[in-house]
């Protein structure tokens, strides 16, 4: 998982195909947890490429897409929201959920 800048953020929200950017807080231990949770899910499913970003450095992103809370994975289609993921209730949930996506990106 990379970690994306705002003007990565911003370049790559807007491409078409899928995108998934996962927002956190350093000093949130979910989100920690959930960051480990992508990232064997992401070794899982090569084709998924998830992109990181501090949400204490981008407030306008938050407002933007009306995220509620941390940590969160935000699934976009050709610049749309499609989907907010709060819950990361396991590798085999979030595997099961991009997994779902993964044919797409091929």
């Amino acid at each position: 998982m990379q970690e994306w800048t705002e003007e990565i953020v911003n370049e790559n929200i807007n491409k078409d195909g899928y995108r998934f950017l996962y927002f956190y807080t350093p000093l949130c231990g979910t989100c920690q947890l959930a960051k480990k949770m992508l990232e064997v899910s992401e070794k899982v499913l090569p084709d998924v490429n998830i992109g990181a970003a501090n949400l204490n450095y981008m407030p306008d992103k938050a407002s933007e897409f009306k995220i509620e809370s941390v940590p969160c994975l935000l699934i976009l289609k050709d610049g749309k929201l499609e989907e907010k993921v709060y819950a990361f209730h396991s590798v085999e949930n979030i595997i099961g959920k991009l997994g779902s996506y993964e044919s797409a990106l091929r």
